[in-house]
Formats: C-alpha cells, sequence, structure tokens
C-alpha cells in the first residue's frame, strides 16, 4: 500500500458519502454569506497547473481562492513551462508543490493527479484527468442539485450524450450511487454509452438505472437531465467523431416534453446539443450551475486546508513489475517510472491510476 500524508481528492469514491455532504452545505453556506469567508484562506497559495484547456474550472478556482483571501501561481500551457523541455510529470509537480499550499491539477493523461500525488508536498485537487474524474465539478453538480432540488436523494437523473468519454458523469455516478433512491437513466448511442467499470461501481453500490438510446422516450420521467457534448479531442479517429457528433440535440421541442420542474445541466462547453434559444428556458440552468462552481469550490479549497494531516491510501492494490496498463490513455504510459499497481487478482486485473480492466 502506498499512503499519501494530505487529503487528496483524486476521485470521489476515495471520499466518504458524508464528507461529500459537508462539502455540499459549506459550500452553500459561503453561498448565502460569502464576505463571512472573505480571510478564511489569508497568506495561502494555490498553485494551478492546466495541462489542458479549460475556462470555467481554472477561473473558478482561481476566483475561489483569490475570495477566499489567498493568492494563487501556475500555469494554464504547459508550453510555456519547462513541460516543453521534456520535464516529467514528477519534477513539475514536486518542485510546484513545494511552493504551494495547495495544487490544482488538470492534465490529459487518466491518472494523472494520482500520480502527482505520490511525490507532491502539498494537497492536490484533481481538475480533471483525462476521460476519467472531475470531482470538483461533480461537487458543484451536488450543490446545483441541493440549491435547485433542495435534496441529494430520491431523483431521476438523466445522463445524454458522450458518456463513454464525459468525466463529469462518470464522477457523478460515483458520488451519487452513495444516496438514498438515485436512479440513472443513460441516453447514449453504443458507441458512447457507460464504461463497464462505471457500471460495476453502480451494481456495488444497489444504484438503479437503465439504458435507452432515446431522449424523447425518456425525457418525461426525469428530475435532472444531464447534457453532455460528444468530446472531439477525445476521439483518435476524426471519422468516428463525426459519425457520433449530433446524436442528440436538446431542441425546444423535446425540452416541451419534460416535466415543469425538470432542471437542465450541462458541465459546459456545449457545441450543437443545445441550441442557444433554449437558454432562455427556467429550466435551463447550466449558466447557474457554472455559478456554483466558485462557492463549490471555494468549500472544497477550504476543507482540504483545514483537515488535519492524517494518512490517506493512494495505492492499495499491489505492483506488478512485468505488466504496464493495456489504456493508451493512462499516465503510467507517458510516465514510465511509475510503479504499476492493480487491483484484483487472477487474470483480471485493474490498473489504479485509470481504472482500466485488462486480461493477464
Amino acid at each position: 500500500m502506498v499512503l499519501s500524508k494530505y487529503t487528496d481528492v483524486i476521485d470521489l469514491a476515495d471520499m466518504g458519502t458524508d464528507w461529500w455532504l459537508d462539502v455540499v452545505k459549506l459550500a452553500s453556506d459561503i453561498y448565502d454569506d460569502p464576505g463571512k469567508y472573505a480571510h478564511a484562506a489569508d497568506g495561502k497559495i494555490m498553485a494551478t497547473l492546466f495541462y489542458e484547456p479549460s475556462t470555467r474550472t481554472q477561473m473558478s478556482f482561481q476566483t475561489a481562492m483569490l475570495r477566499l483571501g489567498g493568492t494563487i501561481i501556475g500555469f494554464d500551457n504547459p508550453a510555456t513551462s519547462s513541460v516543453a523541455k521534456g520535464e516529467n510529470l514528477k519534477d513539475t509537480t514536486k518542485i510546484v508543490s513545494s511552493y504551494a499550499d495547495i495544487m490544482v491539477m488538470r492534465h490529459p493523461a487518466e491518472g494523472a493527479a494520482k500520480a502527482a500525488a505520490l511525490t507532491a508536498d502539498c494537497p492536490i485537487i484533481n481538475a480533471g484527468d483525462g476521460s476519467h474524474c472531475h470531482p470538483s465539478q461533480t461537487l458543484l453538480d451536488m450543490l446545483t442539485l441541493y440549491k435547485e432540488k433542495g435534496r441529494l436523494t430520491d431523483l431521476t437523473i438523466g445522463l445524454c450524450g458522450d458518456l463513454r468519454n464525459g468525466r463529469t458523469v462518470h464522477s457523478m455516478c460515483k458520488a451519487l450511487c452513495g444516496f438514498k433512491g438515485i436512479k440513472f437513466v443513460m441516453i447514449s448511442t453504443p458507441e458512447l454509452g457507460m464504461p463497464q467499470y462505471i457500471k460495476d461501481r453502480l451494481n456495488s453500490a444497489g444504484c438503479a438505472y437503465e439504458e435507452v438510446r432515446s431522449l424523447e422516450d425518456a425525457i418525461g420521467s426525469l428530475d435532472v437531465l444531464y447534457m453532455t457534448r460528444v468530446q472531439k479531442e477525445r476521439f483518435a479517429d476524426r471519422e468516428e467523431y463525426y459519425e457520433q457528433k449530433g446524436a442528440y440535440c436538446l431542441d425546444r421541442n423535446k425540452l416541451n416534453m419534460g416535466r415543469s420542474d425538470l432542471i437542465v445541466m450541462h458541465p459546459l462547453p456545449r457545441v450543437d446539443e443545445i441550441p442557444m434559444d433554449v437558454d432562455d428556458d427556467p429550466r435551463a440552468l447550466y449558466f447557474k450551475q457554472a455559478k456554483y462552481g466558485v462557492y463549490a469550490r471555494m468549500a472544497l479549497v477550504l476543507t482540504v486546508l483545514n483537515e488535519p494531516r492524517r494518512s490517506m491510501p493512494l495505492l492499495t492494490g499491489k505492483e506488478y513489475t512485468g505488466t504496464r496498463c493495456k489504456n493508451p490513455k493512462c499516465i503510467t504510459r507517458k510516465e514510465y517510472y511509475l510503479p504499476q499497481f492493480f487491483r484484483g487478482s487472477g487474470d483480471l486485473l485493474e490498473c489504479e491510476y485509470c481504472d482500466e480492466r485488462q486480461l493477464v
């Protein structure tokens, strides 16, 4: 087992339901009275390392830290850092973490945040690692549900679009499957369907879900519709992207099939899955959802900064020196110094960085 001495926020599955609920309630309190927290992080430094483009996540984390009274350092383009000279992930994050009290990182490789946490000298928050996880987005999604629906239980949530590559919906499933009465309706083409490891997680938690192809058939039963874009940057085959692009579009006619108390969410950016004429419908909450992100991330940063140091498990399985993860997007395929840890036994192993399963 490999431990971290910090409270790293890598994957929602690492934290219990009570922990996340406490963060959501703190975020709600900050939203209601932000002035009370204006100096809560005085003297603290946040490093933001964004190896991938970002607007909302990067700026809302930075805004969150500034509103708490802290300061920020970092980069939003690896080409302007020593990464462009060939510096590996360990050396970059090891150095930057020695300058900061907390580090927020986005990276295109799955499992990158966990890899950085192995050697970092401050807590790390995963701001998105490839198609894998996006825990802080799910936190603001949970805050949106808490404020707009008044609960995190007894909800039927439609997840529509690119569920294969959508790290936001992966994290949402991991988080909300621990709450009573949650049911997911997964609306996608077969090619864009939810990964099996996520469905296995729902099955283990006893969380209800169904997979459907038609948005029109599903929308009338939903409390929440979570739209996602088809993620062009995740497709190795451009032709496959264009075959899937535009598979689902929430226009006014489809929205009118939904209930009057339906809320429509989207992690943004959107492409063509929600036309702009839907924006004025009171059920369209994606811009307000993005605004909640500042308060959610203020709560997350405060929680991580204020938690006492404790050993947290990062790698819990077994190291296999002769085996390498077969997922080409896994961080271990780019950073070869990383120890190869897998869960499971026998012929089926699960990579501890990206959760990819493989036969050996």
